[in-house]
This record gives C-alpha cells, structure tokens and sequence, in this order.
C-alpha cells in the first residue's frame, strides 16, 4: 500500500494528459434527452458507450454554465492526481477526463462515463493534494458506482427530465439553443444536474472516496480534512449549491466516523503533499 511520492507521480504522468484552458465540448441537446428518455425506460443495464455518451454531453452543459479554467499547467496536474487515482478504483479502463471550472463556487461534479469537474473557487481553498485527491476519489465512486444513472433510472429526475423532454421537442424545428426558448431547456437540463444524489449515495461515495485515496497512497484524511473546511465556512462563502445538493457537512463526517473508526489511521502517514499543491496551484 505505500508508496513513494516520486513513484506514484511518475506514474501518474504516463496517464495524464493536457486540457487545453479553452476546450470545449459540442452540446447536442436532442441526443441529451433522447439518451435520458432511453436511460429513464431502461429495464436492463446501460452499456458503457451508452453511459459515456450521456456523459460527455452532460459534462458540455457543465462548461456551458462555466467554462475550463485557461490554465493548462493546472489542468494537467488535476488530470495527472484523478487519473492516478482512478486507476486504482474499480473501474480504471474506464476514460476518465477531469477538469478546473474557472467558478468562485466550492463544488465538484461527476458526470456519467468519467468526466469530472471541480471548481477552482475549490481548487484555491484546499491546501494540499491530499485534499484534492480526497475530492476527486469522491467523485470517481459516484461514476463507479454509477449513481446518476441509478437515480435516472429510479425516476428520481423523471418529472424534470419530462419537462426538458416536452420542451425540446416544441422548440427544436423551430427555435436555435441561443435563443429564449434553448436557454430554457439550457436551463432545465442544469437542473437534473444539480438536483443532487440521494445522501446514501453521497455518504457512499464519501466511504469509497477515502479508500480509493489511501490506494493511491494519498493521507485517507484528505476528504474529512475539506468537510471540516465546509463545516465551518458560511453558507453564503460560495457554498450554497454545495448545501443544495449534499448532506451537511457535519452529517457527512459523523458517517464516516461511524465506518471509519480508526480503520483508516496507519494510512494517516501517506503524503499530503502541501508544497507542490501549493506551487502549482499558485497558493501564497
């Protein structure tokens, strides 16, 4: 299990690959909601090119609302750190992608198939890459364990995504995205996207975040250390979205504590990496 620093980043950088600041993603809206639609019906289980297409179309809504921070140096750091420790998940085959919203929000999302986004509003209040991996493993169990598709297949979405659906289907002969009418559906696919997980998804992935860290031979603690972070900043700090779509803070360490218990701690020797996180990041 552990590892040296120099070994794991070595590693690391034969998996990670550059995000250019300005990349983009095509969003083509019918295949959104016709996907949803299909996934929403859906009796058997969604393939993985099924999952990825969903995905990466989502993730387009994501940087549509908040484009890629213009930062390749730190793009690739963050592709190099997930990367790394998506390969020691459950599914590492998998082609993961993450990126740096440029958002002052703190939050951080998955999207079916692999794509991962944090916000650098995040990014320069964590001060470690512990933090950091901590973070992004949390994000890697939602798609490993495939929550958002679990949740569109439960209907938990089903009313928004009927609306969304009914709404492109009225517009699409007729009205371009940029018009009031696609800002509309712009709108109301951002909302299935940030509705949030069910919270024993979230206290799930918080469980399989902290495991998936230590397996990278990161400090385990990195995860509790920035809910500690949430537990004690105001709501009106740039976490708001962070409240409307995860359990609190304090509800999410209590659950960690509670499975946890000092399982993770001969682990608590494994790096933090402070200094590099802050260089690279630019943290004074």
């Amino acid at each position: 299990m552990q590892r040296t620093l120099v070994g794991l980043i070595a590693a690391a950088a034969v998996l990670a690959f550059p995000i250019p600041g300005n990349a983009q993603f095509n969003i083509d809206f019918g295949r959104i909601v016709d996907t949803a639609r299909s996934l929403a019906q859906a009796t058997t289980e969604i393939d993985e090119k099924q999952e990825v297409q969903l995905g990466q179309e989502w993730a387009a809504v994501l940087l549509g609302a908040a484009p890629l921070a213009a930062d390749p140096n730190l793009q690739r750091y963050v592709n190099t750190v997930g990367r790394w420790l998506a390969s020691h998940s459950e599914r590492p085959g998998l082609g993961w992608r993450f990126g740096v919203l440029e958002s002052d929000n703190l939050n951080a999302f998955a999207t079916p198939g692999g794509y991962i986004l944090v916000t650098k509003g995040l990014v320069l209040r964590m001060r470690s890459e512990a933090e950091l991996a901590g973070v992004l493993a949390h994000e890697i169990a939602h798609v490993v364990q495939k929550h958002h598709l679990k949740a569109i297949q439960k209907g938990a979405w089903a009313k928004v995504g009927a609306n969304v659906a009914t709404e492109y289907l009225n517009q699409r002969s007729r009205s371009p995205v940029g018009s009031a009418a696609g800002q509309q559906l712009l709108s109301g696919i951002k909302e299935i996207m940030l509705r949030g997980l069910d919270k024993e998804d979230e206290f799930e992935a918080d469980r399989m975040g902290v495991v998936i860290a230590a397996r990278a031979g990161y400090d385990p603690f990195g995860l509790p250390m920035v809910l500690q972070l949430f537990n004690t900043m105001p709501q009106d700090s740039g976490l708001e979205l962070l409240f409307q779509t995860h359990p609190p803070p304090s509800d999410r360490l209590d659950a960690l504590e509670r499975v946890t218990g000092t399982k993770l701690d001969r682990y608590a020797a494994q790096p933090q990496v402070p200094d590099r996180y802050a260089q690279i990041v630019g943290l004074k």
